[in-house]
């Protein structure tokens, strides 16, 4: 994988760095796999515009993603990388031997021709999915479960990953893509390797009209607002606003929103990094 930094003969182009697509194997998506996916623009139910900056984007089609990998000891060749525009990871076209085919997470190093497979029986390899207990120790590891069953919630986004750490019982410890280290039932799958696309860290999209054709509407800053609108707003001149927080009042930067007595913080062994 690579990046491309252009020529500047255009304002909007002096700064972009665009993504060389060096893993794309195909532009065509498996159309059995394609989904409608309609937008809401921010609003809920009842019309009420509840999330801001939202709205406008290109069209797209959601392609369904088998999270799960239930359907373990069967061989799948990968027959294609394929860009995703829902997601910053690439995805793999699996072609199953009874001819069935899926999507998945494409993970970093993942070659077309290429045979995968998931369940207790396969080897630690990328791109196979097994239970956290058939992992060895201090493996690389993405697309993780949090219940068995559940399918594939964590390290999911492009280049992210985390680490087994240790073994013990019926749980297992995992170091996080955010420094965060937790215990996870063993019975969870994991996929063996880092996600693809480790690259769309360093993309700059060069001018604000990118960011539209992605659906993000132009955003405020809120020491720019009136109090009336925003905490951090008002003052005389070019006033800095007071301490960063958000618009309903909480503190940013360091203060901790999770609940203290939240069941499942006994499952973290130490929080993430400031």
């Amino acid at each position: 994988m690579s990046v491309r930094k252009l020529k500047p003969i255009t304002p909007g182009q002096r700064f972009r760095v665009v993504n060389g697509f060096d893993a794309i194997t195909t532009d065509k998506p498996e159309k059995s796999l394609l989904a409608p996916l309609k937008k809401s623009g921010g609003r809920n139910s009842h019309g009420k515009m509840t999330m801001r900056h939202k709205g406008g984007g290109h069209k797209r089609r959601y392609r369904v993603i088998d999270f799960k990998r239930d359907k373990q000891d069967v061989k799948a060749t990968v027959k294609s990388i394929q860009y995703d525009p829902n997601r910053t990871a690439f995805i793999a076209l699996l072609e199953y031997a009874d001819g069935e085919k899926r999507y998945v997470i494409a993970q970093n190093g993942l070659q077309v021709d290429q045979t995968v497979s998931a369940g207790k029986n396969a080897a630690p390899e990328i791109g196979n999915a097994l239970p956290l207990s058939d992992i060895p120790l201090g493996t690389i590891i993405s697309c993780i479960e949090l219940r068995p069953g559940q399918g594939a919630v964590m390290a999911r986004s492009a280049g992210t990953f985390a680490q087994l750490m240790a073994k013990d019982g019926k749980f297992v410890t995992v170091k996080m893509p955010s420094g965060e280290t937790r215990m996870i039932l063993s019975g969870c799958l994991a996929t063996i390797g880092a996600v693809s696309n480790s690259d769309h860290q360093l993309l700059v999209s060069g001018k604000a009209g990118r960011s539209r054709w992605l659906g993000r509407r132009p955003r405020t800053r809120p020491v720019a607002m009136n109090p009336v609108d925003h905490p951090m707003g008002g003052g005389e001149g070019r006033a800095s606003g007071g301490h960063p927080r958000s618009r309903n009042g909480i503190p940013a930067k360091g203060y901790r929103t999770r609940q203290k007595t939240k069941s499942t913080n006994k499952y973290i062994i130490e929080r993430r990094k400031k």
